[in-house]
């Protein structure tokens, strides 16, 4: 019997090329240190498409599928991987392949997406009654399928032993958490030892501290989804140091704090006092990552104030202290 299992993964016009390649990477890696240590390799990899041969990606290079995925049957499979990209929407309308995706999942082992690949998931029904993450920017395109418990700060939902999330079917935020996510599969394929392995040789953490949360853009206020605040949001963002309590953003922007409160949770989808700490966290943020700025001044320029009120922030929202932020992003 053939020991191998096979690892696919779906390609289709405009995909992000590092949905594909990052985690077929981290199985291959694990088969060069098997050899390494003298043992037999333990995945074969394969890339699917409508049609076998080259895809054109949304970076502008091809990525070459070796079989059609209609013409493969998903018993052959062991893990079958479907990316994110540009190209999501498309998919995510393509009947046949969702019809395949449906008939996959109950004869792979396990199924899983990267990045925005949880919306094609879950346009084919696959994640109804599951947790589920994706890339922060798709959380709340995620949130329009009922049903799905969304967790947007989660770097994938793989349990093996399905306490905190799924051993069948499972997915993972944006772009890089698919390395986290493969890491994570051949640990339970493995062991820890064999993954720290692969770790350690692609210089990545096999668990990340934290979510993804601490990777997303600053807030940044747009006109076409805020245009009642901008004025607000703009002077709040240049203001960070200053009192910035409901009644004094009530009376700034002449409303009452209850028309205020309603206002922001209407165009921002959250209240006044969570969106400033929000605010001032990924200044914080900011000023770490770039300026090199000790954690006391960094607290006083963002409004925080004090430096234990920082990292009860930051521990609070990102899961990691302001110091190992700094030393991982500066």
């Amino acid at each position: 019997m053939d020991a191998l299992k096979t690892v696919a993964c779906l390609l289709y016009p405009d995909v992000m090329s590092l949905d594909v390649t990052g985690p077929l990477q981290v199985f291959a890696s694990a088969n060069v240190e098997l050899r390494r240590q003298g043992r037999a390799e333990a995945y074969r990899l394969l890339v699917l498409a409508d049609e076998a041969g080259p895809v054109a990606t949304s970076a502008g290079f091809q990525l070459v599928a070796e079989r059609a995925w209609r013409d493969c049957d998903p018993a052959e499979l062991d893990t079958l991987l479907v990316p994110g990209g540009q190209g999501q929407a498309a998919q995510s309308t393509h009947q046949p392949l969702l019809d395949w995706l449906r008939t996959a999942e109950a004869r792979v082992r396990r199924l899983g997406s990267v990045c925005s690949g949880a919306l094609i998931l879950a346009a084919a029904g696959l994640l109804d009654g599951r947790r589920a993450t994706t890339h922060w920017a798709d959380v709340a395109a995620l949130r329009l399928h009922a049903g799905i418990e969304v967790d947007g700060d989660r770097l994938h939902t793989y349990d093996p032993l399905g306490r905190d999330g799924d051993a069948h079917v499972f997915t993972s935020a944006g772009v890089t958490a698919g390395i986290d996510l493969a890491l994570a599969l051949v640990e339970a394929d493995l062991g820890r030892p064999l993954a720290l392995a692969v770790a350690r040789r692609l210089v990545m953490f096999l668990r990340r501290p934290g979510g993804q949360a601490q990777f997303s853009a600053l807030l940044t206020p747009d006109a076409n989804q805020t245009p009642r605040l901008l004025s607000l949001l703009e002077w709040m963002a240049q203001n960070l140091s200053a009192d910035l309590s409901l009644e004094t953003l009530a009376e700034r922007a002449n409303l009452s704090a209850r028309s205020l409160s309603r206002l922001f949770v209407r165009e921002t989808g959250m209240g006044p006092g969570r969106y400033v700490e929000q605010l001032r966290l990924d200044a914080a943020r900011a000023l770490l990552q770039d300026s090199g700025a000790s954690i006391g001044t960094v607290a006083r320029l963002t409004g925080f104030r004090h430096p234990e009120n920082l990292r009860r922030s930051f521990h609070k929202h990102l899961a990691v202290s302001p110091q190992d932020y700094a030393q991982r992003f500066a």
